[in-house]
């Protein structure tokens, strides 16, 4: 790792707080089997100096700790890094790609480190936010999950589920899935009760749904409509 890279790391371990790797949590770390390292928390989150004049609380959100390249545990661990990275208000793309990549460790997560140093080193530390995600869930997503979510989300009709909670659960498959817009519309429109469908197709030209908010929307307003006058 060059000089540059751990300097950053250094840095930005200082500001938030929680990415200082004491000498004695590096022994710990050597002493820890891989299965125990996935489960061991990285050091506690200290509100930064920033978060105390908000009036924010300490440890609000809790470091999601380690991730040693386990699939199965990737999707807790990313939901809680971003919940992490929120909270102690980490926005500028460099630092949020330096604190996550300070958090793999061990396996194949660690070569990815690495791998991701030496680039980062070559394109003078800089990439694109969304490339970084999509090579992240690429790279750690587990993959028997999402193809049962593509197989899913084909036949996940609405029936007498709650409108609103079938929201949920359709946009959970959806993003497993990695279904792209113009699909998920095709879904709803196939699988959403059909009188919700009939009454939002007979919107004024004007008043038509383009995009895949809009339908979510509707489709939420439409049924919650029904359900109140069902009792």
């Amino acid at each position: 790792m060059s000089s540059r890279r751990t300097n950053e790391i250094e840095a930005l371990s200082e500001r938030l707080g929680s990415l200082q790797i004491t000498e004695e949590a590096s022994d710990d770390y050597e002493q820890t089997t891989t299965e125990e390292m996935s489960v061991a928390p990285a050091p506690a989150a200290v509100a930064t100096s920033k978060n105390v004049q908000a009036g924010l609380p300490k440890n609000m959100v809790p470091d999601p700790g380690w991730f040693d390249g386990d699939q199965t545990k990737f999707e807790d661990w990313w939901r809680g890094i971003q919940l992490f990275l929120k909270s102690n208000r980490v926005l500028d793309t460099n630092d949020r790609i330096t604190a996550i990549l300070a958090r793999l460790r061990g396996g194949v997560a660690g070569i990815y480190t690495q791998k991701k140093l030496d680039e980062l080193d070559e394109e003078l530390g800089t990439q694109d936010w969304d490339d970084f995600v999509k090579e992240l869930k690429t790279t750690f997503s587990d993959k028997s999950k999402a193809a049962d979510a593509e197989w899913k989300i084909e036949t996940f009709k609405q029936g007498k589920r709650n409108t609103a909670d079938f929201i949920i659960e359709f946009e959970a498959l959806a993003m497993k899935a990695d279904t792209d817009e113009l699909h998920a519309i095709f879904l709803l429109k196939k699988n959403v009760q059909h009188n919700i469908i009939k009454t939002i197709l007979g919107y004024p030209p004007i008043a038509m749904l383009e995009i895949l908010k809009e339908w979510k929307m509707a489709i939420t307003s439409v049924g919650q409509g029904y359900e109140s006058t069902e009792g």
